[in-house]
C-alpha cells in the first residue's frame, strides 16, 4: 500500500463498473436457479442452486462443476441479488451473512478495490502491491467531499473526521486495528499524510519547504518510530511491535498546531531473541550497516554475526537497504531538531544493548556460582554506558541484597546472571524508546496551550488467537474487547438515533453490554477478582507460582460464563476465555515474572549514577523498579518461579497497562470514533490472492461479523419512498390509484397489497426499513413478475407474427391457384382460331355500347350529386369547426406571445442575478484575500508581540528586584516602629512606677498626719518627707534623662525616615525612568497596532484595587482597634491619676484643718505653722513639678492620639475617595473593556500631556512642600509663643487646685475623645455600609466582567501582559503614595496632587471612552460586514435554485430586522449608561451634602474647642496668686489674651463667612444638579418614547411582513417540499437548468418563428380555402372532382376521428402532466423533456407545412389545368365524338392524379389537424401552467419588491433618526462633560475651603482651649487668693479657709463643667477679678 502511483488509471481502483453489475443475464440466472451459498472447505463458501428439499436437508447442485450434494438447511446461506454485487457498503446487503460479506470483499479485491465499508467500519485488504490511489490528485479529489459522495477510501474516513471536527467542534478518533502485516501502519501514515496536506498551516506562505515545519516533522516522526519500534516478522517486513495513539491537535481554524504520541505494549523481548526468519528492531541493522568508520569506532560496533542478540544474523528485507534507511532516519532526526549529542547518546545506548548479549557467564566447577571469564564485552558496555567495570561485574555476579535490616552479597548462578543481563538489556531499550517518544512529543508540541480540538489515530494490534497465547495476547485481546464494546455502543447508538429520527418504535438495546462479562472477567478488582487482579495479588504473595495463580483463578472464576477449563492437555493450555471473536486458550508460563518485570537494582543504581548524563536520565526512576531484594525463594527449574515482594512498593505491568488503557478509552469515549479494520489476504505476501478462511477469521476477530450480527437485530435495509415505489410498484399494479399520492401513503398501500409481516418492516418519515432478506424476497418476486410479463409479451408478439405469416401464405396459395387456372385456360385456347379472332375484334366492340355507358354515367352522375350535397353540408360544418379552431389557435398564439415576453423578462432577471452573483463573488474573493492578508499581519503581530512580551518580562523581573529591595527597607522601617513601640511601653512602665511612688508618697503623708500630736515627730517626719522629696526629684531627673534619650532616638528615627524618603525619591526617579521605557515599549506596540487588544488591560485591575481597598480597610480597622486599646489604657491611667489627685486633695484638706486647729494654741505653733506652710509650699512645688511632668507626658500622649486619629480620619477620607475613584474607574473600565482597542495615538498624546502635567505637579509639589515648611515654621513660632504663655501661666499657677483643673480638663479631653471615637465608629459603620454596597456592586461588575471575558478569550494573553505592566506601575504609584502619606505635613499637598491626577485620569478616561465608542462603532460595522458576508455566502449557495429567490429576500429582511434590533439594543445601552451617569451625579451630590454636614460638624467642634480654650484660660487666670506677681502683669497678660481672643473672633467670623459662601455654592450646585437631572430625565423620557414608538412601528411592520411571509410560505409549501427532495440532485439540476435556459431561448426564437409561420400558414390556408371553393364549384360540373370529393370526405371523417382520439389523448396527457407538476418539482424535468418533444414536433410541423404548401401550390396549378380541361371537355362533348376517346383517357388520367393529390391533401390536412390539435392541447395545458406559475411568481416578486421598497424607506428613516439621535447624544455628552468639569471645579473649591476651614478651626480650638484654661485658672486663683488674704488680714479662724476653698472648688467644678461659657462672661469675670484684686491691694 505504497504512496507511489504508477501509470495506471487510479479510478479503476476506486470506482465500480456498474454496467457489469447491472447485467440482466446474471439477474435472470440468479432468479431462475435460486442460487444460495453452501459451506466449502476450499473456497469457504460455494455457489449452488436448490434442486430439492427433503425435510431438514436440501439437495443442491454446485454451480462450478454441476455436482449434486446434500446439505443441511441450517448450513445454507442466502445469496444477494446481482444488484448488490461489489456494493460499497456491506450494510446495504439485503442478506447479511458471512458468505455474502466474504463474496463481496473477494469480488472487490479481485477488481482492485481494496477499501469497503461495513456500516461504521472501513475494511481494508492488503493488496501487496503499489496502487496509484494515494497521490495528491486523489487527496484533492476527496477533499471537501462527503463520505457517500466518493468511493470507499482511507482519505474519505480522514476527511469525514476532519470535517466533523471543524463543524461539530467535537474531537475525533480513527481506530486502525488488524493483524501484523494487514496494513495498519501504512494506513496510519496515509491518514497523517492526508491531514498534513489538508490542514497544513503553511498554505498561504511563500516558503513552503521550511525546515522544521510542523507538518513535515509530523510526517518525519514515523520513520524514527519505525526504526526503533518496527521489525521484520514472518508475516510482515515492517511490523509495528508496539501500539500507538497519535493525537494531532488543531486550532479553531483547522490548522495543525501540534501533536502527541502515546505508545502501548512495546515487544521489548524482541531486542534479545527472535524467531526463525525474523529480525529484531530495524535500528540495530541500520546502525551496523549505515554507520561510518568513525562512528563505528566511537560506538565500538562489530559485524552482524558478532552479536548474540541478533539471533539470525543479517536478514535483508527485499526492496529495502538498511544503509539508506539509516540515512533517512538520521535526516528525520535532524528535521525533528534532535541535537548531535542526543543522536550520539541514543546510538550508544543501542550499541550497549547489543553488547549486553556478548557478556558470557560460565558455571564454576565445584559450585553453582557464575563467573565472567572474559570481561571484554563488559568493558565495552561500561565504556558506552559510563560505568565502572569492577562495580558492574560485582553487581552482576554478587549483588547486595537486603536481608532483614542488613545487606549481604549473594552469589548468582549462571541462569540468574543471564536473566539479569537480558532483563537489563530489555529495560534499557524500553527506556530508550520511551525517551524517544517523549522527545518527539516535545518537538511536536509547539503550543503552550491545548489545541481547540484534535484527531486521534489509534494503531494497535487486532485480536490474536495463536496456538500458544501468553500474557501479551491477553493484554491485546483485552484491549480489543474494550474497543469492540466502544464500536458496538457507538454503532447502535447511531442506528437507534436514526430510528428515533424516523419515528420508529424501538426498544433500546446496548450491545456493548454483551462484551461486559468478558471484560469484567479480565479487569474486575474484587468480588470476585479478575485475571489481572489475581495476577497482581499473586505477585504480592510469597512462594506464589504460575500454578498457584492458575489454581486460584479456576477457584475464583470457574463458574463464570466466559471462563472455561481447557479441553487440551495441561502442557498446552492452562485456562480458556470466551472472547467475542472466539475461544482462546492461554498458557500461564512466566506470567508472574512478566507482570513484575524484575531488574538487578545494583546495576540499575550504577546506571542511575552513570557519568553519561543521557544514561542517568534514562534510569532516573530507579526507585520504582522491582529489585533482587524483592525476589526470593527461587525454584530449581526456572528463574523467578517464586517471589516475595512488599506490597505497594512497585507498579506491575498489568496495573500500568490497565491504567493506560483506561485513559485511552476515556479519551476515545470523548471523541467521535471512526473504525478501520485491516485484513491480511494471504500469508505468502502475494498480490491478487485471497484465502477465504483466513479472511473470515480476521473478520470475526476484527468485529466486522459482530457488527453484522448487530445489524441483523435491527432493520439494516432501508430505501427511500420514491425509489421503493418506482422499483416495486410492478408487484402491486392496482394498489395505488391514479393521480397524486404522497410517497408514504403509496408505500403503505403497497405494503398492504404485498401482505408483508409487520415484524419485517417499519415505515419512517422518509424511508421504509426492512429486516435482512426482505428486499431479496421482493427482488425475487419482482424478477418473477417481470419474467411473466416478458413471456406474455413475447407470446403475443409471436402469435401476431405467426398469424400474419399464415395469412400471407394463404393469399399466396389462392393466387397460385388463379394463376394455374388462367395458365391452363390460356394453354388450351391459345391455338384456337376463334380465340384469336375474339382477341382482335374485342377492342372494336366498344362503340356499340356507348349509349349504355352514357345511361350508366347519368345514373352515376345523379348519385354523385347526391353525395356531393351531403359532402357540402358536412364541409360547412367542418369549416365552422375549423373557424373555431382557428380562433382558439389565435388565442393560444396571443398567450404564447405573452408567455414569450414573460420568458424574456425572466431571462433578463436571470442575467441580472448572474451579474449580481458575479459581483458578489468578486467581493467575496476580495474579502477572502483581505482576510488572508489580515491573518498574515496578525501572525506577524503575534510574533512581535511575543518578543515584546519577553522584553516586558525582563523589565518586570528588574521591577521585582527593586520591589524586593523596597520591601527590605519597609521591613527595616517596621522594625524601627517596633522599637518605638517598645520604648512607649517602657514609658508606660515608668508611669506605673511613678504611680507606685505616688502611693508611697501617700503613705508618707499619712505618717505626717499622725505626727500632729508631737512636734518632734512632725519635724522628723518633715525631714523624712524632704528625703522622700529628694528621692522623687532624683527619680524625676532620671525620667527626664530617659525622655531626652527617647527624643534622641526619635531624632535618629527621623533621620532614618529622611534617608528612606531620599531613597524613595531615588526609587521614584528609577520608576519614572522605567515608566519611560515602558512608554517607549507601548509606543512601539502602538506602531504595530498591538494596542488594539489593550482594551482588556484594566478589567482585572478592579479586583486588585478592590483587594487593596479591602486591605486598607482591614489595616484601618486594626489601627482603630489599637487606638481603642490605647484609649482604654489612657482612660485607666487617667482614672488612676484622678484617684491620686483626690487622695492628695483630701490629705491637703486634712492638713489644712489640722493647721487651723493648731493655729489657736500659741504663737509658737504659729511659727511652726509658718514653717509647716513653707514645707507644704515646697511639697506643693514638688507635686506641681511632678504634675507638670505628668501633664507633659499626657499632652504628648494626647498629641500622639490626636495625630493618630487625624491620620485615621485622613485615611478614612482617602479610602472614601479611593472607593469613589474605584467606582468611577470601574465604570470607565467597563467601557474600556469593550472599547479601548483603537486608542493608541490618543494614549500617546495623553501620556505626553500627563508627563508634562506630572512635571508641573512635581513643581507644584515642591512649592507646596516649601509652603508646608513655611507653615511648619509659623507653627513653630506659634508653639513658642504658646510655650512662653504657658510658662508664664505655670509660674503663676502654684497651688493645689491646678491639679484638679487639669483633671477636669483631662475628663473633658476624654469626653471629646469619646465623641471623636463615636464619630469614627459612625464613619466606620458608614464605611462598612459603603463596603457592602461596594461588594455587591463589585459582584455585579464581576459577573459583567465574566461575560466580557467570555467574549474576549482570544485577547486574554495581551491583556494579561498589559495588566501586569499596569499593575506594576499602579503598585509603584500606590507605594509612592503610601510613602508620601507617611509624612503628615505633606498630606494636603499630596491630596491636591492626587486630585489633579484624578482629574487627568478622568480626562484621559473620557478621551478613552470617546475613542472606545469610535472603536465600538468600527467593531459593529465590522460585525455587520461579517454578517453581510455570511448572508452573501448563503445567497451564493442558494442562488442556483429558482425556488429560493423569495427566501433570500426574506433573509435580507431578517438581517435588516436584526440590525434594527441591534440599533435598538444599542440605544437601550446608551439609555442605561445615561441613567448610570445620572445615578453617579446623584451620589456625588449626596457625597457633597455629606461633606457639607461634616464641615458644619467640624465648625461646631471648633466652637466647642474655642469654649474649652476659654475655660482653660479662665482656669489659668484663676490659678494665679500674688507670689512674685503684681496686678499690672496680670492686666497685661489679660490684655494680650483679650487681643488674641479678638483675633480669634475675627478669624471665626471670616471662617463663618467662608462657610456661608460654601453653603451658597452648595445650594447653587444642588439647584444646577436638579435642573440638569430634570433635563436629563426629560431627554431620556423623550428618547425612550421615540424608541418605543419606533419599536411599535417596527413591530407592526414586522407583523405585517410576517403575515405576508406566512401567506407566501403557504403558497410555496409545495415548492419547498419539492426543493427539499431535489436538494440531493442539485448538481444535476444545475446542468439541466442551463440546458433548459438554452432550450428556452431557442424555444422563444422558434415560437416567434412559428408565430410568423402561423400567420403565413393562415394566409395560405385562406388562399387554399378560396381556391378550394373554386375547385368545389367547378367539381359540381366535373364527375372526376366528385369522386375525388367522396374520397376526401371519407378521409376527413377518418382524420376527424383520429383528431378526436388525439385530442382525448392530449387531454389525458395534460391531466397527467398537471398531476405530475402538482405532485413534485420533478415535473420540471418532464416539462423540459415535453418541451423538447414539442420543439421536435414543431420542427416536424414546420417541415410538413412547407411540404403541404408546396403540394398546395402544385394542387392549385393542377386544379387550374383540370378546370380548363373540363371546360374544353364540356364544350367539345356534344360536338366532337371522335375526340371522346382521347378526352376519356385524359379524364381518367386526371382522375387518378386528382385522387392521389386529394388523398395526399387529405392525409396532410388530417395529420396537420391531429398534430396541431395534440400540440395545441399540450401547449394549452403547458401555457396555462406556465401562466399560473408566472402569475404567482409575478405576484410574489411584486409583493417582495413592495416589501423591499417599504423596508428600504423605513430603513432610511431609521438611519436618519439614528443619526439625529447620535447628534443629540453627542450634544448631551458635551453638556454632561461641561457640567462634570464645572462640578469638579466646584468640588475642588469646596474641598479647598473645607481644608482651610479645618485648619482655622484647629488653630481656633487650640487658642480657645488655652484661653478657657487660663481664664478658669486665673478666676480660681484670684478667688482663693482674695479669700486667703482677707482671712489672714482679719486673723480670724482658718476654718473659713477650708470652707471658702471648698466653695471655691465647687465653683471651679461648676465652671469647669460649664462648656457654653461666652466671651462676655469671661470679660465680666476678669473685670470682677481685677476689682477684687484692687480692693485687696488697697
Amino acid at each position: 500500500m505504497s504512496q507511489r502511483s504508477g501509470q495506471e488509471d487510479p479510478e479503476r481502483y476506486l470506482f465500480v463498473d456498474r454496467a457489469v453489475v447491472y447485467n440482466p443475464a446474471t439477474q435472470a440466472d440468479w432468479t431462475a436457479k435460486k442460487l444460495v451459498w453452501i459451506p466449502s472447505e476450499r473456497h469457504g463458501f460455494e455457489t449452488a442452486s436448490i434442486r430439492e428439499e427433503r425435510g431438514d436437508e436440501v439437495v443442491v447442485e454446485l454451480a462450478e462443476n454441476g455436482k449434486k450434494a446434500v446439505v443441511n438447511k441450517d448450513d445454507i446461506q442466502k445469496m444477494n441479488p446481482p444488484k448488490f454485487s461489489k456494493v460499497e457498503d456491506m450494510a446495504e446487503l439485503t442478506c447479511l451473512n458471512e458468505a455474502s460479506v466474504l463474496h463481496n470483499l473477494k469480488d472487490r479485491y479481485y477488481s482492485g478495490l481494496i477499501y469497503t465499508y461495513s456500516g461504521l467500519f472501513c475494511v481494508v485488504i492488503n493488496p501487496y502491491k503499489n496502487l496509484p490511489i494515494y497521490s495528491e490528485n486523489i487527496i484533492d479529489m476527496y477533499r471537501g467531499k462527503k463520505r457517500h459522495e466518493m468511493p470507499p477510501h482511507i482519505y474519505a474516513i480522514s476527511e469525514s473526521a476532519y470535517r466533523c471536527m471543524l463543524q461539530d467542534r467535537e474531537d475525533q478518533s480513527i481506530l486502525c486495528t488488524g493483524e501484523s502485516g494487514a496494513g495498519k501502519t501504512e494506513n496510519t501514515k496515509k491518514v497523517i499524510q492526508y491531514l498534513a496536506h489538508v490542514a497544513s498551516s503553511h498554505k498561504g506562505r511563500k516558503d513552503h519547504n521550511v525546515p522544521g515545519e510542523l507538518e513535515r516533522q509530523l510526517l518525519q516522526a514515523n520513520p524514527i518510530l519505525e526504526s526503533f519500534g518496527n521489525a521484520k516478522t514472518v508475516k510482515n517486513d515492517n511490523s509495528s511491535r508496539f501500539g500507538k495513539f497519535i493525537r494531532i491537535n488543531f486550532d479553531v481554524t483547522g490548522y495543525i498546531v501540534g501533536a502527541n504520541i502515546e505508545t502501548y505494549l512495546l515487544e521489548k523481548s524482541r531486542a534479545i531473541r527472535q524467531a526463525k526468519d525474523e529480525r529484531t528492531f530495524h535500528i540495530f541493522y541500520q546502525l551496523l550497516a549505515g554507520a561510518g568508520e568513525h562512528l563505528k569506532s566511537d560506538l565500538l560496533l562489530e559485524g552482524f554475526n558478532s552479536y548474540r542478540f541478533l539471533s539470525n544474523g543479517n536478514i535483508p528485507i527485499p526492496g529495502q537497504q538498511d544503509k539508506d534507511n539509516f540515512q533517512e532516519t538520521m535526516e528525520a532526526m535532524h528535521i525533528m531538531s534532535f541535537s548531535h549529542e542526543e543522536i550520539l547518546a541514543m546510538l550508544k545506548v543501542v550499541s550497549s544493548v547489543l553488547q549486553f548479549g556478548n557478556i558470557i557467564f560460565k558455571k564454576e566447577r565445584n559450585t553453582d556460582q557464575a563467573s565472567m571469564p572474559e570481561n571484554t564485552a563488559a568493558q565495552k558496555l561500561c565504556h558506552l554506558l559510563g560505568m565502572n567495570v569492577m562495580e558492574f561485574t560485582r553487581a552482576i555476579l554478587s549483588p547486595r541484597i537486603k536481608v532483614g535490616r542488613d545487606y549481604v552479597q549473594k552469589a548468582q548462578t549462571k541462569e540468574q546472571a543471564d536473566f539479569a543481563v537480558e532483563a537489563l538489556a530489555k529495560a534499557t531499550y524500553e527506556r530508550l524508546f520511551r525517551w524517544l517518544v517523549h522527545r518527539i512529543n516535545k518537538a511536536l508540541d509547539r503550543t503552550k496551550r491545548q489545541g481547540a480540538s484534535f484527531i486521534g489515530i489509534l494503531d494497535i494490534a487486532g485480536f490474536e488467537i495463536f496456538q500458544l497465547n501468553s500474557f501479551e495476547q491477553l493484554c491485546i485481546n483485552y484491549t480489543n474487547e474494550k474497543l469492540q464494546q466502544l464500536f458496538n455502543h457507538t454503532m447502535f447508538i447511531l442506528e437507534q438515533e436514526e430510528y428515533q429520527r424516523e419515528g420508529i418504535e424501538w426498544s433500546f438495546i446496548d450491545f456493548g453490554l454483551d462484551l461486559q462479562p468478558c471484560i469484567d472477567l479480565i479487569e474486575r478488582p474484587a468480588n470476585p477478582p479478575g485475571v489481572l487482579a489475581l495476577l497482581d495479588e499473586e505477585c504480592w504473595f510469597p512462594k506464589a507460582t504460575d500454578k498457584t495463580f492458575v489454581d486460584k483463578l479456576i477457584q475464583e472464576q470457574g463458574t463464570h460464563t466466559k471462563f472455561q477449563k481447557p479441553r487440551q492437555l495441561k502442557d498446552k493450555a492452562d485456562f480458556c476465555i470466551i472472547h467475542y471473536a472466539g475461544r482462546v486458550d492461554y498458557k500461564a508460563d512466566e506470567w508472574l515474572m512478566k507482570n513484575m518485570d524484575p531488574l538487578n537494582d545494583n546495576v540499575a543504581t550504577l546506571l542511575h549514577q552513570s557519568t553519561d548524563k543521557f544514561v542517568a536520565e534514562l534510569w532516573k526512576d530507579v526507585d520504582r523498579i522491582v529489585g533482587l531484594d524483592q525476589v526470593a525463594g527461587m525454584n530449581e527449574t526456572a528463574f523467578g518461579a517464586t517471589y516475595k515482594t512488599k506490597k505497594g512498593m512497585f507498579r506491575t505491568v498489568g496495573q500500568l497497562y490497565k491504567e493506560s488503557l483506561t485513559k485511552l478509552m476515556a479519551t476515545l469515549r470523548n471523541t467521535n470514533p471512526n473504525f478501520v479494520r485491516c485484513i491480511i489476504p494471504n500469508h505468502e505476501k502475494r498480490a491478487g490472492k485471497l484465502e477465504p478462511h483466513l479472511v473470515l477469521d480476521q473478520l470475526r476477530c476484527n468485529g466486522v461479523l459482530e457488527g453484522i450480527r448487530i445489524c441483523r437485530q435491527g432493520f439494516p435495509n432501508r430505501i427511500v419512498f420514491q425509489e421503493f415505489r418506482q422499483r416495486y410498484e410492478i408487484l402491486t399494479p392496482n394498489a395505488i390509484p391514479k393521480g397524486f399520492m404522497d410517497g408514504k401513503q403509496a408505500c403503505e398501500r403497497m405494503i398492504r397489497a404485498l401482505e408483508l409481516d409487520p415484524n419485517l418492516f417499519r415505515i419512517g418519515q422518509s424511508k421504509i426499513f426492512f429486516r435482512t432478506g426482505v428486499l431479496a424476497q421482493l427482488e425475487e418476486e419482482r424478477d418473477l413478475k417481470i419474467t411473466d410479463i416478458i413471456i406474455y409479451f413475447q407470446s403475443v408478439c409471436r402469435g401476431y407474427l405467426a398469424r400474419k405469416a399464415f395469412a400471407k401464405k394463404q393469399q399466396q396459395l389462392s393466387a397460385l391457384k388463379v394463376l394455374q387456372r388462367n395458365c391452363a385456360a390460356y394453354l388450351k385456347l391459345r391455338h384456337w382460331q376463334w380465340w384469336r379472332l375474339f382477341t382482335k375484334v374485342k377492342p372494336l366492340l366498344q362503340v356499340t355500347r356507348q349509349e349504355e355507358e352514357m345511361q350508366a354515367k347519368d345514373e352515376e352522375l345523379v348519385k354523385v350529386k347526391e353525395r356531393q350535397l351531403k359532402v357540402e353540408n358536412e364541409l360547412v360544418e367542418m369549416e365552422r369547426k375549423h373557424q373555431q379552431l382557428l380562433e382558439e389557435k389565435n388565442i393560444l398564439a396571443e398567450q404564447l406571445q405573452a408567455e414569450t415576453e414573460l420568458f424574456a423578462e425572466a431571462e433578463e432577471m436571470r442575467a441580472r442575478l448572474a451579474a449580481k452573483k458575479q459581483e458578489l463573488e468578486e467581493i467575496l474573493h476580495d474579502l477572502e484575500s483581505r482576510v488572508e492578508e489580515e491573518e498574515e499581519r496578525n501572525q506577524s503581530m503575534q510574533n512581535e508581540k511575543k518578543k515584546m512580551q519577553s522584553h516586558i518580562q525582563d523589565l518586570e523581573e528588574q521591577l521585582d528586584e527593586e520591589e524586593a529591595a523596597r520591601q527590605k527597607l519597609q521591613l527595616e522601617k517596621v522594625t524601627a516602629e517596633a522599637k518605638i513601640k517598645k520604648m512607649e511601653e517602657d514609658i508606660l512602665l515608668l508611669e506605673d512606677q511613678n504611680s507606685k511612688f505616688l502611693k508611697e508618697k501617700k503613705l508618707l503623708d499619712d505618717r505626717i498626719g499622725e505626727m500632729t500630736s508631737q512636734l518632734t515627730e512632725e519635724e522628723e517626719k518633715a525631714k523624712n518627707l524632704g528625703k522622700v522629696k529628694n528621692k522623687q526629684e532624683m527619680m524625676m531627673v532620671d525620667l527626664e534623662e530617659r525622655l531626652k534619650k527617647e527624643e534622641k532616638t526619635r531624632q535618629e528615627l527621623e533621620k532614618a525616615k529622611r534617608k528612606l524618603d531620599a531613597e524613595t525619591t531615588d526609587l521614584q526617579d528609577q520608576i519614572a525612568e522605567l515608566q519611560a521605557q515602558i512608554d517607549e515599549l507601548k509606543i512601539q506596540l502602538a506602531k504595530k497596532e498591538e494596542e488594539l487588544q489593550a482594551a482588556l488591560a484594566r478589567s482585572d485591575e478592579e479586583a486588585v484595587q478592590k483587594n487593596n481597598a479591602l486591605k486598607q480597610v482591614r489595616e484601618l480597622q486594626a489601627q482603630l482597634s489599637e487606638l481603642q486599646e490605647d484609649l482604654e489604657s489612657e482612660k485607666v491611667s487617667r482614672s488612676k491619676a484622678e484617684k491620686l489627685k483626690r487622695d492628695l486633695s483630701e490629705e491637703l484638706e486634712a492638713l489644712k484643718t489640722e493647721l487651723e486647729d493648731t493655729l489657736d494654741t500659741t504663737a509658737a505653733q504659729q511659727e511652726l505653722r509658718t514653717k509647716r506652710e513653707q514645707e507644704v509650699a515646697e511639697l506643693k512645688k514638688a507635686i506641681d513639678e511632678e504634675t507638670k511632668n505628668h501633664e507633659a507626658q499626657i499632652q504628648d500622649m494626647r498629641q500622639r492620639h490626636g495625630t493618630a486619629l487625624e491620620e485615621l480620619s485622613e485615611q478614612l477620607d482617602q479610602a472614601k475617595r479611593f472607593k469613589a475613584n474605584l467606582e468611577k474607574n470601574k465604570q470607565s473600565l467597563e467601557s474600556d473593556n469593550r472599547e479601548l482597542s483603537s486608542e493608541v495615538k490618543g494614549l500617546q498624546q495623553a501620556k505626553t500631556e500627563s508627563e508634562h502635567k506630572r512635571k508641573k505637579l512635581e513643581a507644584q509639589l515642591q512649592e507646596f512642600m516649601a509652603r508646608a515648611t513655611e507653615g511648619e515654621r509659623a507653627k513653630g513660632e506659634l508653639a513658642e509663643r504658646s510655650h512662653k504663655l504657658q510658662t508664664e501661666l505655670d509660674n503663676v499657677s502654684a497651688l493645689l487646685e491646678e491639679a484638679e483643673k487639669k483633671g477636669i480638663k483631662l475628663t473633658k479631653d476624654a469626653g471629646s475623645l469619646d465623641s471623636q471615637l463615636q464619630d469614627t465608629q459612625e464613619l466606620l459603620q458608614e464605611e462598612t455600609r459603603q463596603k457592602l454596597n461596594l461588594s455587591s456592586r463589585i459582584r455585579q461588575l464581576e459577573e459583567e466582567k465574566n461575560t466580557l471575558l467570555e467574549q474576549q478569550e482570544e485577547d486574554e494573553e495581551a491583556r494579561r501582559n498589559l495588566e501586569k505592566q499596569l499593575q506594576t506601575v499602579q503598585s509603584q504609584l500606590f507605594e509612592t503614595k503610601k510613602k508620601l502619606e507617611d509624612d503628615v505635613g505633606a498630606m494636603d499637598s499630596l491630596e491636591e496632587t492626587k486630585r489633579k491626577l484624578q482629574k487627568d485620569v478622568e480626562l484621559t478616561s473620557q478621551r478613552l471612552e470617546e475613542k472606545a465608542m469610535a472603536m465600538d462603532k468600527m467593531e459593529k460595522t465590522k460585525n455587520r460586514l461579517q454578517q453581510e458576508l455570511d448572508d452573501l455566502m448563503v445567497d451564493l449557495d442558494h442562488q442556483r435554485q429558482i425556488v429560493s429567490n423569495l427566501e433570500k429576500k426574506q433573509k435580507k429582511f431578517d438581517q435588516m430586522l436584526a440590525e434594527e434590533k441591534t440599533i435598538s439594543a444599542r440605544y437601550a445601552e446608551e439609555r442605561d449608561r445615561a441613567e448610570a451617569e445620572a445615578r453617579e451625579k446623584e451620589t456625588k451630590a449626596l457625597s457633597m451634602a455629606r461633606a457639607l454636614e461634616e464641615a458644619l460638624e467640624a465648625k461646631e467642634e471648633l466652637e466647642r474647642f474655642n469654649k474649652q480654650l476659654r475655660t482653660e484660660m479662665e482656669d489659668l487666670m484663676s490659678s494665679k496668686d500674688d507670689v512674685g506677681k503684681n496686678v499690672h502683669e496680670l492686666e497685661k497678660s489679660k490684655r494680650t489674651l483679650e487681643q488674641q481672643v479678638d483675633e480669634m473672633r475675627t478669624q471665626l467670623e471670616e471662617l463663618e463667612d467662608e462657610l456661608q459662601a460654601t453653603e451658597d455654592a452648595k445650594l447653587r450646585l444642588e439647584v444646577n444638579m436638579q435642573a440638569m437631572k430634570a433635563q436629563f430625565d426629560r431627554d431620556l423620557q423623550a428618547r425612550d418614547e421615540q424608541g418605543e414608538e419606533k419599536k411599535r412601528a417596527l413591530v407592526k411592520q414586522v407583523r405585517e411582513m410576517e403575515a405576508e411571509l406566512e401567506d407566501e410560505r403557504k403558497q410555496r409549501a409545495m415548492a419547498i417540499a419539492a426543493k427539499k427532495k431535489l436538494e440531493m440532485d442539485l448538481s444535476d439540476l444545475e446542468g439541466q437548468m442551463e440546458a433548459a435556459n438554452k432550450g428556452r431561448d431557442e424555444a422563444i426564437k422558434q415560437l416567434r418563428k412559428l408565430q410568423a409561420q402561423m400567420k403565413d400558414y393562415q394566409r395560405e390556408l385562406e388562399e387554399a380555402r378560396a381556391s378550394r371553393d373554386e375547385i368545389f364549384t367547378q367539381s359540381k360540373e366535373n364527375e372526376k372532382k366528385l369522386k375525388g370529393l367522396e374520397a376526401e370526405i371519407l378521409q376527413l371523417q377518418e382524420d376527424h376521428a383520429a383528431s378526436e382520439r388525439a385530442r382525448r389523448h392530449a387531454e389525458q396527457e395534460r391531466d397527467e402532466l398537471a398531476d405530475e407538476i402538482s405532485s413534485s418539482a420533478s415535473g420540471k424535468s418532464s416539462l423540459l423533456d415535453e418541451k423538447r418533444r414539442l420543439e421536435a414536433r414543431i420542427s416536424q410541423l414546420e417541415e410538413e407545412l412547407e411540404e403541404e404548401q408546396s403540394n398546395m401550390e402544385l394542387l392549385n396549378d393542377r386544379f387550374r389545368k383540370t378546370t380548363m380541361q373540363v371546360d374544353t371537355l364540356n364544350t367539345e362533348l356534344t360536338g366532337e365524338r371522335s375526340a371522346a376517346q382521347k378526352s376519356e383517357n385524359a379524364r381518367q388520367q386526371m382522375e387518378r392524379q386528382n385522387k392521389e393529390l386529394k388523398a395526399k391533401l387529405g392525409e396532410l390536412e388530417g395529420a396537420v389537424k391531429s398534430k396541431f390539435k395534440a400540440s395545441i392541447a399540450a401547449l394549452e395545458a403547458k401555457i396555462l401552467q406556465l401562466e399560473e406559475q408566472l402569475e404567482q411568481e409575478a405576484k410574489e416578486r411584486g409583493a417582495a419588491n413592495k416589501i423591499v421598497r417599504r423596508t428600504e424607506k423605513k430603513l432610511k428613516e431609521v438611519v436618519m433618526q439614528v443619526e439625529d439621535e447620535r447628534r443629540h447624544a453627542d450634544q448631551y455628552k458635551e453638556q454632561l462633560e461641561k457640567a462634570n468639569s464645572r462640578m469638579k471645579q466646584l468640588k475642588r473649591q469646596l474641598e479647598e475651603a473645607e481644608e482651610e476651614a479645618t485648619r482655622a478651626n484647629a488653630s481656633r480650638r487650640k487658642l480657645q482651649r488655652e484661653l478657657d484654661d487660663a481664664t478658669e485658672a486665673s478666676e480660681g486663683l484670684t478667688r482663693e487668693v482674695n479669700s486667703l488674704k482677707n482671712r489672714l488680714r482679719r486673723g480670724g479662724p482658718v476654718s473659713s479657709f477650708s470652707s471658702s476653698s471648698r466653695s471655691g472648688r465647687r465653683n471651679l467644678n461648676l465652671d469647669g463643667a460649664s462648656v457654653d461659657l461666652s466671651d462676655d462672661d469671661a470679660d465680666s469675670r476678669a473685670s470682677d477679678l481685677n476689682d477684687t484684686q484692687a480692693s485687696n491691694v488697697e
